[in-house]
């Protein structure tokens, strides 16, 4: 029988995300109530008591960034005052990630900022799924967990029907997310990489582009973290074709899709991209090339292992064939 001391939240973006967490976990979700005022100001209503008890708030901060943000901010400082035991905010998409240092004089680090405001309003644990840069859970003084989902696409593609992985290489869009190519292709026992080295003047605005390594011959899986004008997607699919790969598969842990970012997927020569339910794709954005895996099994894993004192280095158990 499960700990009924801990009760779980979802605010707007992830209520579907943590209606399967409960379904997996056993653990109850509270009853709220959000409304927007005609100014833009944000009154949140908890209707469930929460004296005592250990809280699990489920809450991307995905588009409208500041909005959510927000509602998150308003509801841990009303649980904080509710007298919550614990409270653990779990963010599966981080807002704001990638303002994460100043590049330019004057330039806010926004991240730094955000991590402070979640902290002052009740804050106690921080989980993330796959921050744009890792170092961000340095800008936090409470403990910061920041899961992984690359176990989640290494069993998908260890099960694909159309891949086979002996003929396979593992592909970093920038030389940013090398570590993240690296660990896939480690969890796949591939041993080659491939890195895509890109110039760029502006942001989503690439002038060059040329691969480091070799895709002669070989189905290529592109990995990031992050999906959104699709445009450094579809030019780096593009040059990996050129450079003699045979197809392109992409997964990326967080599916912004801004603008027209899945058509662009639809209409390019990508095979298939596979994205995580951190962000809710939006029937108008879904297509036949995007699949959805969940990270609904991890989150109820992690929090059941938490309120069992469990560790969490044993949480991914969940994706072992």
């Amino acid at each position: 029988m499960k700990n009924s001391n801990a009760i779980l939240f979802s605010l707007t973006s992830s209520v579907e995300l943590t209606k399967e967490v409960s379904r997996l976990s056993g653990y109850p979700i509270g009853d709220n109530e959000i409304r927007h005022f005609a100014d833009g100001e944000i009154i949140i209503e908890n209707n469930t008591t929460v004296r005592g008890k250990n809280v699990y708030i489920i809450q991307s901060t995905s588009a409208p960034a500041t909005e959510r943000l927000f509602e998150l901010l308003i509801f841990l400082d009303g649980l904080r005052r509710a007298s919550a035991r614990t409270i653990t905010v779990i963010i599966p998409y981080y807002g704001y990630a990638r303002q994460d240092r100043k590049s330019k004089p004057r330039e806010p680090i926004t991240a730094r900022l955000v991590a402070d405001m979640i902290q002052l309003a009740g804050a106690d644990h921080v989980m993330i799924l796959d921050l744009h840069a890792t170092q961000i859970q340095g800008f936090f003084t409470c403990p910061v967990d920041d899961l992984s989902a690359i176990k989640l696409f290494a069993k998908h593609y260890r099960h694909h029907p159309n891949i086979n992985l002996k003929e396979v290489v593992i592909a970093s869009p920038d030389h940013g997310g090398t570590t993240r190519a690296r660990n896939l292709a480690n969890e796949l026992k591939i041993h080659e990489i491939a890195v895509i080295d890109k110039f760029r003047r502006r942001p989503n605005q690439i002038e060059k582009m040329n691969v480091i390594g070799n895709v002669e011959g070989k189905s290529v899986i592109l990995i990031d973290d992050i999906i959104d004008t699709a445009n450094t997607l579809v030019e780096a699919s593009n040059k990996l074709l050129e450079s003699g790969a045979t197809e392109v598969y992409v997964c990326a842990s967080h599916g912004v899709f801004s603008y027209d970012a899945t058509d662009k997927i639809l209409k390019s020569k990508i095979k298939e991209v596979v994205i995580t339910d951190s962000i809710t794709l939006s029937e108008e954005k879904a297509n036949k090339k995007i699949k959805v895996l969940s990270i609904a099994p991890l989150l109820a894993n992690a929090i059941t292992l938490i309120e069992n004192r469990g560790s969490l280095s044993t949480m991914y158990k969940v994706y072992e064939d």
